[in-house]
Parts: structure tokens; C-alpha cells; sequence
């Protein structure tokens, strides 16, 4: 008996060729076939929902309202997800009264229930979709599913329900965020992580506090750069431990949350942080200082409008003009510096600040500058340029010439 080999090794290689061919011809067939097969499903599938929202966009309010019965749509699954896609869709752009009354109706109509349940029910996508879903929401109802999501093997499903939870946007939700970081620290990537905590603990910072005393490595300096942006001044003493910190986010916290606080030991430290090398902790003591507005900040000031970066410069002249007290003494101290970059950074904050005028007022009304400095101070306010001879040796720092504005 001839084995299988035998006989097509008879049939020769003509034959295998044209078998090849039939067979690659029926299977293009096949798939052009199921491409058309596919795109005329899809069309007739979303000319049919084009049409049925068009329907239940003309009866939304009494969708909302609950003149039309729940039921009605419920227990048909095409109807209930462009129900809950609409009523998403408008939550998010809506106003605080409307808001209300999308998540009462999202409340009453049992979708958030639906998406609980399969928010913990589900795996793979379909439980990222609910996930999604929930955190759209914003129902505080849900946040125990998404802070379930977290502990998920799957790391998709865990920044679903991480962005989910900073959608929220409420602070139970950071508190079961940093809960989960405590116990499994860093196990996503450190922006979705930073995004979220940032969204969640604005409204309470000093959830913050005790994660970022014992956190350790990457989890501290994700920690610290979400309390460097949601400080606030209630946080001052708290965060005076964090002023010689070797984590430069966090010294730039506490410079932020000292901006009200009014007391001499906070008023050394940013003298202390103003001199810090790292240029956003100098930035932040700035404006700390910017906002103390006492006039013994001014020596402060006058070095940060000397500094090598140009965002600093500008806050630290934007600070200058705001000070409620005569501006022609400090235009003469800024003038003596002989830095033309930090008179650049002054003459712009003057004229953002409108108080251009009323320099020049000064400079001619005043009594207190000898007449020769008087005429000398007008002529710089006049061109803009230091006089020859008097640029300081530190502006041709190759970081200030880059930063020239």
C-alpha cells in the first residue's frame, strides 16, 4: 500500500503549486468576505444607535426625570449603554446642579449598582470597562470596587482603578490609595500614581504626612512631589521637618506651605531655602517670600532677581513691585545690583503690573536721592540699560546669557 508521501511525491511539483494556489485564493475569498461581512454589520450597527439616540436624546429629561420607567430600557442592553454613555458623557461637562441631578438619576436607575457589581464580578477587560465606568461616575459609593481593582494580579486593571479612584477626586479615595501604596508600594508607574494623589488629597494634604515620613526610594520622591504641589499654608509646622530634607520636593513643600506663615523661625527658613541649589526649591521660596510682603524680605528678593533662572527672576521682581512701600529706593537698590538680566525681569513685572507710571512719578517727586542718581535712575527706566561700566561679573553666566528674555 502506497503511503501518503508516495502519492503526492507522483502528483510532482506542478500539482503542489496549483493546490497552493486554490488555497490561497479561497482563503483571500474567505477573509474579503468577512471583512464585507463585517464592515455591513457595523454600519447597519451604528446607523441603528445613531438613530435610537436621536430618539432618546428628543426624551432625555424624562429619562432623567423618571417619567419614563426605568424598565423601559434596563433590560435591553443596547438601550442601557447609550443610556449610561449619554448620561456619562453629559455628568462630566455639566454644572454642580446638574451633576446632582445625572448622579441621583445614575442612582436611582441602579447603573451604579450594575457597575459595582461588575466591577468585582468580571476579569480582563470586561472588568477594566466597568472599572472605567465607575470611576466616571464619581459616586462615592464606588469607591470601595475600585480600591479592590487595586490588588489585581493584572496591571491594567490596576490603573484602571487607579484612575478611576483620582477621578473621584475625593479624599476617602486617597486614603485607600496611599493604603494600597503603604502595603504594596510601587507596583505602577509613577505618573498615574502622582496624577491621582495630586486629584484626591488637594481638598486634605496632611493625608499625605505619615505615608511620606515612612515611605522609602521612588515611593518617597512620588510622595513628595504630590505634597510639593497640594501644600498649603495650614500645613507650615508640619512641614518644617521636611526643610533639610535630601529629597528636593519635599524642601520645596515646606517653602510652599510657609507662604502665610508669619513667624520669625519661618521667615529664616526661606531665607535659607532662597539659597537652595536646586532651582524650583528657590522658586517656591520666592514666592513664599513674595507673599509675606514685609520689607525685610527685600535682600531676599534682590538676590532672586539675580538668579541664574529665568522663572525665578521674574517672581522675585513680580514680588519687588507688589510690596507696599515706595518704589524708587528699590528700583535705585535694583539699578545697583548691575545685573541687566534681573532689570530686565523688573522692568517687566512693573509693566505687567501696570506701576510704570507711578515710578516715574516717584523718581521725579523724590526728595531722598541725590539729583545726579535721580536723573541717572530715569535714564535706565527710560532705554532699559545699565549705564557702561556698571554690569555686574555675573551676568555672563552662560545659564543667565540662555535665560535672557
Amino acid at each position: 500500500m502506497e503511503s501518503i508521501f508516495e502519492r503526492l511525491w507522483k502528483l510532482g511539483p506542478s500539482a503542489f503549486v496549483l493546490k497552493a494556489i486554490v488555497a490561497a485564493i479561497v482563503a483571500d475569498a474567505l477573509l474579503l468576505a468577512f471583512i464585507l461581512l463585517r464592515r455591513t454589520y457595523r454600519k447597519r450597527y451604528f446607523a441603528r444607535r445613531d438613530a435610537r439616540v436621536f430618539e432618546l436624546r428628543q426624551q432625555w429629561d424624562a429619562l432623567v426625570s423618571g417619567k419614563i420607567p426605568y424598565e423601559s430600557w434596563r433590560k435591553k442592553p443596547f438601550d442601557r449603554r447609550i443610556v449610561e454613555t449619554m448620561a456619562l458623557d453629559a455628568f462630566e461637562a455639566s454644572g454642580a446642579g446638574e451633576s446632582a441631578r445625572l448622579l441621583k438619576f445614575l442612582r436611582q436607575s441602579g447603573l451604579i449598582e450594575k457597575r459595582i457589581f461588575e466591577a468585582r464580578r468580571q476579569t480582563g477587560w470586561r472588568r477594566m470597562r466597568s472599572l472605567v465606568a465607575l470611576g466616571r461616575t464619581r459616586a462615592p459609593e464606588g469607591i470601595p470596587a475600585l480600591a479592590e481593582a487595586l490588588r489585581d494580579r493584572d496591571l491594567e486593571v490596576r490603573l484602571a482603578a487607579l484612575r478611576g479612584l483620582g477621578r473621584t477626586a475625593c479624599p476617602e479615595a486617597g486614603e485607600e490609595i496611599l493604603a494600597w501604596v503603604g502595603e504594596k508600594g510601587l507596583c505602577v508607574p509613577a505618573l498615574p500614581l502622582q496624577s491621582a494623589l495630586i486629584q484626591c488629597c488637594v481638598e486634605r494634604p496632611q493625608l499625605l504626612l505619615p505615608y511620606v515620613q515612612h515611605a522609602e526610594g521612588p515611593l518617597r520622591e512620588v510622595l513628595g512631589r504630590v505634597l510639593g504641589e497640594v501644600a498649603t499654608p495650614s500645613l507650615g509646622l508640619d512641614l518644617l521637618q521636611f526643610v533639610g530634607d535630601d529629597l528636593d520636593e519635599l524642601r520645596a513643600a515646606a517653602a510652599r506651605a510657609m507662604s502665610h506663615t508669619k513667624s520669625g523661625l519661618a521667615f529664616d527658613l526661606l531665607n535659607e531655602l532662597a539659597r537652595d541649589p536646586i532651582w524650583f526649591v528657590r522658586l517656591r521660596a520666592i514666592v513664599s517670600l513674595g507673599k509675606l510682603s514685609e520689607p525685610r524680605a527685600i535682600p531676599s528678593l534682590l538676590r532672586g532677581l539675580m538668579d541664574s533662572n529665568r522663572l525665578v527672576r521674574l517672581r522675585a521682581a513680580e514680588a519687588l513691585v507688589e510690596l507696599d512701600i515706595r518704589m524708587a529706593p528699590i528700583f535705585e537698590q535694583v539699578v545697583e545690583t548691575g545685573d541687566r538680566y534681573g532689570l530686565h525681569a523688573y522692568l517687566t513685572a512693573l509693566e505687567n503690573a501696570n506701576l510704570r507710571a507711578k515710578l516715574e512719578q516717584e523718581l521725579q517727586s523724590s526728595t531722598e536721592i541725590r539729583e545726579e542718581v535721580r536723573d541717572r535712575l530715569q535714564k535706565v527706566l527710560r532705554t532699559g540699560t545699565l549705564p557702561a561700566g556698571e554690569t555686574a561679573a555675573s551676568e555672563g553666566s552662560p545659564d543667565k546669557a540662555a535665560l535672557l528674555p
